[in-house]
């Protein structure tokens, strides 16, 4: 169930957007300038050290903190598929600080957002263009194959948008289909931000995001199919236990 905001969650969200969008303008621009000298490892930690002051903030400042189960399910070496539900604004801050470096699949509309974008696209995402989606799943395999070849992780939210608490919508096999073409294992994983950051809300609702990671699924020998069914049997049973689905 949805959380219900009073005036003191809009006033607590003001004074969080006050450092948000202040700062953000600072760090993307000195991102902007610095990572041209930087490779790839250095650039991602460069760019996403403003992550850890927006949980921070977003605590100090709403409340909103989070807690992790199962983080000891991700693995200390080699690349992996994380694949994860799509429910709020939240997890685009907050993943970056759990799985490090990363490569993330996201829309392309993104990029476009003055500062937080532009420093975004610095952290070379796969940037999916949704109307085409024969072209879309083709780049996702392509770049997403040189990623994980890299040894870089790559995040996936196979819902394609952004799901309301309450509602499942339906999981893609792109994250499946990716794992078993490069070799690597699928991570699930779920949280239940979308309680306390709904999609597209300004305001924040205080408590506790529960973020749980599942073990690795493995891919050797096996179908798209079958990796798919164990993912989404994984995602919707703990989206179910957390009473978001």
């Amino acid at each position: 169930m949805s959380k219900k905001a009073n005036p003191l969650h809009y006033l607590r969200a003001v004074f969080y957007y006050l450092g948000f969008y202040p700062l953000t303008i600072v760090h993307a621009t000195l991102s902007l300038i610095i990572s041209p000298l930087l490779n790839f490892q250095q650039r991602f930690k460069f760019v996403t050290l403003i992550n850890y002051f927006y949980i921070f903030w977003l605590k100090l400042c709403c409340g909103v903190g989070v807690k992790i189960t199962g983080r000891e399910n991700l693995p200390t070496d080699g690349a992996y598929v994380v694949v994860a539900n799509h429910q709020s604004e939240w997890e685009t801050l907050f993943l970056q600080t759990l799985v490090r470096p990363q490569c993330t699949v996201l829309k392309k509309e993104l990029l476009k957002i003055p500062f937080f974008g532009w420093a975004l696209g610095l952290l070379n995402p796969i940037a999916i263009d949704r109307s085409q989606r024969r072209g879309a799943l083709k780049q996702l395999l392509t770049e997403g194959k040189s990623r994980l070849e890299d040894d870089i992780p790559v995040i996936i939210f196979p819902q394609g948008t952004r799901v309301p608490v309450g509602k499942m919508g339906k999981f893609n096999k792109g994250g499946a289909m990716l794992a078993l073409s490069a070799g690597v294992p699928v991570i699930p994983m779920i949280h239940d931000a979308g309680l306390y950051w709904p999609g597209k809300s300004f305001v924040k609702i205080p408590g506790t995001v529960q973020v749980h990671v599942g073990e690795p699924i493995p891919v050797e020998g096996r179908t798209v199919d079958e990796i798919h069914e164990d993912m989404v049997a994984w995602l919707e049973e703990h989206m179910k236990a957390l009473e978001i689905a």
